[in-house]
């Protein structure tokens, strides 16, 4: 009596290689299209209409993105995410140099990583409420420091002209420990038969990380400035804690701004909420976009 084989199962046999790297993938595509596709397009549509969030959309096209385009808020937003972006990646030069700095066999090297490590696993509340205590008048360490110097206090989170600055600042902080450690990631994995090759023909010190530490390290540098650009760009929560947006709406970030219009008391005006974060989506979209062409592009040419 001879066994008979289902299609089914023949099919599976066949192309059980093919299918099962699929059959791993699908659970988290299926959440990527749920949790990040569909908002996306979703944001989209609520931009085009006038929609509080609980009663009928109306559809008014882009007269939400014409209402941005004229808002004095939307700029100055603009101006300090542009800062924002430009400052933040000074995160990954100092990550490179703490991981280079931590990337040794010394006594007690373990306690330094774990310090240098803190501010990546703490809240970003948190980091928020330590740097406004530090930036305090009266009893803040910088407050008293500025006064030794100067002989004066500054209020750094009360003057339109440093807030932007001193909270870029305190985000810096966790950002480059993260960089770090993608980088001591990276520092693991480079192949020491090349860096005792390059030592043996003379190179040495920065010669020797430019030419044969860097290039290895080109995965790290590309996953920091993607996760950097991102970070700069949606930074909400520091501003949130340490400022609102304040003195005046100077400190203010699309992020913020988005939040304000849409969801805080001083809104529930999701459309145009929905407009300004699909403006953030494209600015981002643009900058990662490049890193990809470019990291393509060096690639090929490997």
């Amino acid at each position: 009596m001879s066994n008979a084989v289902s299609p089914s199962s023949s099919f599976w046999k066949k192309n059980q290689q093919k299918l099962a790297p699929w059959l791993f993938l699908a659970p988290g595509m299926l959440m990527f299209v749920i949790y990040v596709l569909v908002p996306i397009f979703q944001s989209i549509w609520i931009s085009f209409h006038d929609w509080d969030g609980l009663g009928e959309q109306v559809w008014i096209g882009f007269d939400n993105y014409v209402e941005l385009l004229d808002d004095d808020t939307f700029y100055v937003a603009l101006k300090n995410n542009l800062i924002w972006l430009v400052l933040y990646l000074l995160s990954i030069p100092a990550g490179l140099a703490a991981a280079l700095f931590l990337n040794q066999t010394v006594t007690g090297i373990r306690l330094y990583k774990s310090l240098f490590f803190f501010p990546f696993v703490i809240s970003q509340v948190v980091v928020g409420l330590m740097f406004t205590w530090f930036y305090a008048p009266d009893f803040g360490l910088f407050s008293k420091l500025t006064e030794w110097l100067t002989g004066e206090q500054i209020a750094v989170l009360a003057d339109e002209r440093f807030v932007t600055y001193g909270i870029i600042v305190a985000g810096l902080w966790p950002q480059t420990a993260y960089c770090m450690i993608l980088y001591l990631t990276g520092l693991n994995n480079i192949n020491p038969e090349q860096v005792e090759a390059a030592r043996m023909d003379g190179a040495k010190g920065v010669k020797l990380l430019w030419n044969i530490i860097l290039p290895q390290l080109g995965p790290a540098t590309f996953i920091a400035m993607v996760v950097t650009v991102i970070g700069s760009l949606r930074s909400f929560d520091l501003v949130s804690v340490m400022t609102a947006g304040g003195p005046y709406g100077s400190s203010q970030v699309l992020s913020y701004f988005m939040y304000e219009q849409a969801l805080s008391e001083y809104g529930f005006r999701m459309g145009y909420g929905a407009a300004i974060a699909v403006v953030l989506f494209l600015i981002m979209m643009v900058f990662i976009s490049l890193f990809i062409v470019r990291m393509l592009r060096q690639e090929r040419n490997a």
